[in-house]
């Protein structure tokens, strides 16, 4: 291979060769486990909020980016995931924003929809909760929330597309 007139050897963009050998570099890869592990275990339990909340925001972020039309309630596994960061009883979640844990457990369990009142709390909330890590936009919970819904509808097009289609009626102007 020639580049600007210099011969470059094609083994020296495969091969790493900061190693002389396979055991010096599992010993290395070892060694950095040893460090990782060190570090995890000396984060304090702010840093270890932060960084279930980051993950949290960036799993939102990947289901509002990638289609997924399956069954999966998304918005309560998220939701669950934010209170159980951030409380260890449900209940206190529920106090803090002013609802019954009767209602938190409806909505977690998706028996009922949450309601806009709900919504906004959960929005102000999350904005708090985020504030030191910022960038969490504040629509995110309605936008997982309603992406779950067009996700739902579209997954279950069998079961009410026949009866829709037989009462919509179209005449083309083509």
């Amino acid at each position: 291979m020639k580049h600007k007139g210099k011969k470059i050897d094609i083994l020296y963009d495969v091969v790493d060769a900061r190693y002389s050998s396979e055991e010096e570099q599992k010993a290395e890869a070892s060694l950095l486990m040893e460090a990782r592990k060190k570090r995890i275990a000396n984060r304090s339990q702010s840093d270890i909020f932060k960084a279930r909340l980051m993950q949290l925001k960036l799993q939102m972020e990947e289901f509002l980016n990638t289609p997924a039309y399956d069954k999966k309630h998304y918005f309560t596994s998220f939701l669950e995931t934010y209170i159980d960061t951030l409380y260890d009883k449900r209940s206190a979640f529920a106090d803090d924003i002013g609802i019954t844990p009767v209602s938190l457990s409806q909505v977690l369990n998706n028996h009922r929809e949450p309601k806009e009142e709900f919504m906004l709390k959960l929005m102000v909330h999350s904005e708090r909760a985020f504030k030191s890590l910022g960038n969490f936009h504040k629509k995110m919970w309605y936008q997982v929330y309603f992406q779950e819904k067009i996700n739902e509808t579209i997954a279950n097009q069998e079961k009410w597309r026949p009866e829709v289609e037989k009462k919509v009626k179209f005449i083309s102007l083509i």
